[in-house]
C-alpha cells in the first residue's frame, strides 16, 4: 500500500493566517485511511501515515468516542461507521448500504466459503466498497476494494443495471453510450447489452460465467433495492472457482442466500434509517428541564 493518496493535490496554494492545528490534520490523515480500507490496523495506518502508534491509538479512540469509527468484530482492525456521511453533503445512503450490508456479506463467506463484495453504483460503473476475500480460504482474487467495475460485464454491475427504474436505466445507459468506462468495449452490441439485462431480469439475480470470457472465475449478485425510493443503494455477489460450484448449486443455494442477504440488508438500513431518525428530532427538539 502507498501513500500517494495522502497527498495534497497539486496547483493548489493556500495563504493561511496561522499554523494549522496539527493534532486535527493527523486525525483527518487517519479518517482518510480508514474511509479508504474496509478494515485496517494499527500497524497499516503506521505504514501510510509514518504517524506514531501511540499516537495511532490514541486518534482512533477519539475516532471512536466521536462515532466515526468503530473496532471490527472479527479483531482484525478499525472500520469507519456511517455517520461519516455528516462530513458530506453528497451522501446519498450508500455508506449505510454497506455499513449495513458487512455483517451479512461475512456470514455468506463463513457458510460458502467464497468471498463476498458489495459494490455501490456509481455514475458509469460501480464501486467495490467491501470485499471479505480477506476471510475466504478459496479466494480467486485479490482484494479489489474501491475498484471500479462495468455495469454491463461483472455481476455487481449488471446486478445494478438490470434492476434499477426504467428511467434511472434509461438515463445510465445515455452515460454509457456518451463516456468512457470499464464496459467501453461492449457499446457496440446493443443487442447483446439487451439480452443480458433482460436475463437477468427474468432470472431475478445477474451471473458471469467465466468460460464465457475465458476467466477461471464466475459471479452472482443481487440488488439491495430501497423499496420506499424504488432504489438500488447497493449490491451483493459472490465469486468462485468456475469447476468448482455446479449450476444447481448457484440456482439453488447460492442465489436465495444472496437474496436473502439482501432482504436482511435492507430490514438493518430501515433500522438505522429510523434510529439516525430519532436520533436528529431529539437533538432537534431537546428536552428542556
Amino acid at each position: 500500500m502507498g501513500k500517494d493518496h495522502l497527498e495534497k493535490p497539486k496547483g493548489v496554494h493556500r495563504v493561511a493566517s496561522y499554523q494549522p492545528v496539527n493534532s486535527v490534520l493527523r486525525s483527518l490523515d487517519v479518517l482518510k485511511v480508514l474511509n479508504r480500507y474496509s478494515v485496517v490496523s494499527v500497524n497499516q495506518i503506521h505504514q501510510l501515515t509514518n504517524l506514531p502508534k501511540p499516537t495511532i491509538v490514541r486518534l482512533l479512540e477519539t475516532l471512536i468516542a466521536a462515532g466515526y469509527a468503530v473496532k471490527d468484530k472479527n479483531g482484525r482492525g478499525y472500520r469507519v461507521t456511517s455517520q461519516v456521511s455528516e462530513l458530506s453533503c453528497g451522501f446519498h445512503g450508500a455508506p449505510m448500504a454497506v455499513e449495513a450490508g458487512r455483517p451479512w456479506s461475512q456470514k455468506l463467506t463463513r457458510e460458502l466459503k467464497w468471498p463476498a463484495a458489495i459494490a455501490v453504483p456509481d455514475g458509469n460503473a460501480v464501486v467495490v466498497y467491501d470485499t471479505t476475500c480477506g476471510d475466504s480460504p478459496m479466494s480467486p482474487y485479490h482484494a479489489n476494494i474501491h475498484k471500479r467495475l462495468g455495469l454491463i460485464s461483472m455481476p455487481l454491475g449488471r446486478a445494478y443495471l438490470a434492476f434499477c427504474s426504467p428511467e434511472e436505466q434509461r438515463l445510465t445507459m445515455q452515460l454509457l453510450n456518451s463516456s468512457t468506462h470499464p464496459d467501453s468495449d461492449l457499446m457496440n452490441a446493443p443487442g447483446l447489452i439487451e439480452q443480458l439485462l433482460s436475463t437477468s431480469k427474468t432470472a431475478q439475480f445477474s451471473e458471469r460465467v467465466g468460460g464465457e470470457a475465458n476467466h477461471v472465475s464466475s459471479g452472482v449478485a443481487v440488488p439491495i433495492y430501497d423499496e420506499t425510493r424504488n432504489k438500488v443503494l447497493a449490491t451483493i455477489g459472490i465469486t468462485y472457482y468456475t469447476t468448482a460450484v455446479r449450476r444447481k448449486e448457484i440456482v439453488e443455494i447460492y442465489v436465495p442466500r444472496l437474496q436473502a442477504a439482501a432482504a436482511g440488508i435492507r430490514e438493518t438500513i430501515i433500522r438505522l434509517t429510523s434510529e439516525t431518525g430519532a436520533a436528529q428530532a431529539n437533538a432537534d427538539h431537546p428536552v428542556v428541564l
